[in-house]
Parts: C-alpha cells; structure tokens; sequence
C-alpha cells in the first residue's frame, strides 16, 4: 500500500462518511463540525481548547529564590531536564504538520493542528521560565545542553530519527512508526521530566515551575490520548499494517524508549536527590511502559510491573492541575474545570 499525501484543494474529495479514512482517504478538507466520523474528536476537540492557559500568567517570584538555593545535583537536574523537555516540545511543534499532510480525516487534522499550537505554548513556557530564573549565559547554556551533553543527545536521536525517516521514506509503514514514536515521546520520554518537578514541589521548591508542567502535563496527557486514539483507528481501518512483526517492532521500541528513560534517570536524578532514588525511577518507568503497551493491545514487556509503584502514587496527585480530576496514568482526561469529561470507548 502506498501512501498518499491529501490534496490541499479538493472539490472532487468524498462528502460521506462511510468513505473517510485516517490516511489514503479522498478529503476536501472542509471542517465541517457537524459531519465527523470519528465521534472522539468532539470531546477530545472541546476539552482541548478549554485547556488554553497562558505562561506568564504563573508567578515565578519565589522560583528565582529558590533556584539559587538548589542543591548541586538538583540544580543539574532541573537544568538537563528543562533541556530535554524544551527538545521534546520543538520536535513535536515541527513533526507534526509533517504527520497532518498524510492524514486524511479533517476532523483529527484539526486535533494535530491544537496539539501543535500547544506544543508551541509548552515551548514558550520554557523559555519564560529560563529568562525568569536565570542569566542569559545560563539560559543559553541550558537550551543548548540537549546538542551538547552525548547522553542527552543519544536519547534526543532515538525519538529524532524515526521522524527524520518519515522525512525520506513516505509509506504507510513509516509513518505507523513515527505515531508509535509521538505516542511513546508523549507517553514515557516526558516522565522523568514530570516526576523531577512535582518531586520538588512536595518538598517545597519552585512553586511557579511546578505549576507551568502541570498544565504542560496536562495539555500532553490530551495529546497522549490523541495519538492512541489515532493508532487504534488505523488498526480497524489498516489492519494489515499490524502484523506480528510489526508489533514486535512496536513492542521493542515502547521497551527501548523506556531502558533509555531509566538510564536518564540514574544519569540525572541517581540518588542525591532528596524523594527519589534510582529504583524509584525505574520501576515507575517500567509500569508506564506496560501501561502504554497495553493501551495499545501489545501486552506486557516488564513482568512485575503491571500495578504503579507505591512510592510513586504522589506523582498522579501532583499532576491534577488545579485540583482537576485527571485519569493520569489511562492517559485520559475525566473532567476538566470548563469541559465535559471524555470516556475512553476504545
């Protein structure tokens, strides 16, 4: 099967719904919101917009006090992190029209399109955190550190690569696999990250900071659910892209994302961090994976680890944004403050 990039003006394109298809469909790209076939979008589309929120609307005062009195390693955690998460969110604000042009269901088109906007927001967050809390040698020092430390730049490449080539490789299998790639991003890379803040937060440093990642964590969670989404429909309507071989691969690549992540946790968090250890990190790490393979039907790849770790139940708590009830670890938002909840059908 080839794959085929949509037509931008369309009039030939099919009107009904029975003929919409997520890739290889024959789209007029009208966004017509009362004529969608993938009824998820609704909910998913609503309660993505009511999570608009602004950066600079979070106070970093006590931030800029509370940097200067980091710890060694808690000052090099928060700087290798914040690089890592700056990376992930420029990435994803870049691969993600590339994604869009093949897709060829409007109705989720406009989903990727809200998901890049706030990757773009996530971006602008990092950049008002640094240029709040730190010089500009150290901003420039800190944005840079994703090209510059060989281990970051390792974790950087795998993700990287695979949406490098979609660039050169357009086929339907090719682009499976940078979806596995976004949801894996999204749904693993992002939580050492995420548990570093909210483990300062329970400790009572950097307020401001620990605000602006839940509402990024927030935002991602929507986006996580998004791309599941997107895989599971593709399974239904291209199951001959799902093969034991193929979701071998799918299987191997959740598993290396996750080795990766539990090495960058004992390179940047170790055990001289006050809340966390190695083991902490790792076992956290290997339930997510299994949670994210079983969302997506590929079973378990870490036996033992099915249930969440106990020592790591503070994480979710720290993830509802302003008391918002969120079904975290699903990957599932449940209610949002102006939203209606979405139920996961699939």
């Amino acid at each position: 099967m080839d794959l085929k990039k949509k037509a931008l003006f369309n009039e030939l394109g099919d009107i009904e719904l029975s003929k919409r298809r997520l890739i290889n469909g024959n789209t007029t790209n009208l966004n017509d919101f009362n004529n969608i076939k993938y009824t998820w979008v609704s909910n998913w589309y609503r309660t993505a917009m009511n999570n608009f929120w602004i950066p600079e609307e979070i106070n970093l005062s006590q931030d800029i006090k509370d940097y200067r009195l980091l710890s060694p390693a808690e000052k090099n955690a928060y700087d290798k992190i914040l690089s890592f998460l700056i990376f992930l969110d420029s990435i994803q604000t870049a691969n993600l029209p590339s994604v869009g042009e093949y897709i060829t269901a409007n109705e989720v088109n406009l989903c990727l399109t809200i998901q890049a906007f706030q990757e773009a927001v996530h971006s602008q967050s990092y950049s008002y955190m640094l240029d709040t809390i730190c010089s500009p040698e150290e901003r420039t020092d800190i944005l840079y550190q994703w090209r510059d430390d060989p281990h970051l730049l390792r974790r950087n490449k795998f993700i990287g690569d695979i949406y490098n080539e979609f660039q050169e490789n357009k086929t339907p299998e090719q682009l499976l696999r940078t979806m596995v790639a976004n949801y894996i991003l999204e749904g693993v890379y992002f939580y050492s990250g995420f548990m570093f803040f909210y483990n300062l937060g329970r400790i009572g440093k950097m307020p401001g900071s620990v605000q602006e990642i839940r509402y990024i964590n927030r935002d991602e969670n929507t986006h996580l659910w998004l791309f599941r989404s997107m895989i599971l429909e593709l399974k239904k309507e291209a199951p001959e892209l799902f093969t034991p071989e193929s979701e071998e691969l799918f299987r191997s690549m959740i598993k290396e994302g996750a080795l990766q992540e539990i090495e960058w946790g004992k390179y940047v968090i170790g055990n001289e961090i006050e809340g966390l250890t190695e083991q902490m990190v790792s076992d956290y790490i290997m339930y997510l994976a299994n949670l994210r393979s079983a969302n997506l039907g590929l079973g378990v790849i870490f036996p033992g680890y099915e249930e969440e770790p106990m020592s790591m139940g503070w994480v979710s708590q720290y993830s509802n944004s302003n008391l918002i009830k969120t079904d975290f670890f699903e990957a599932k938002p449940s209610a949002y403050a102006k939203s209606a909840s979405i139920e996961d059908d699939l």
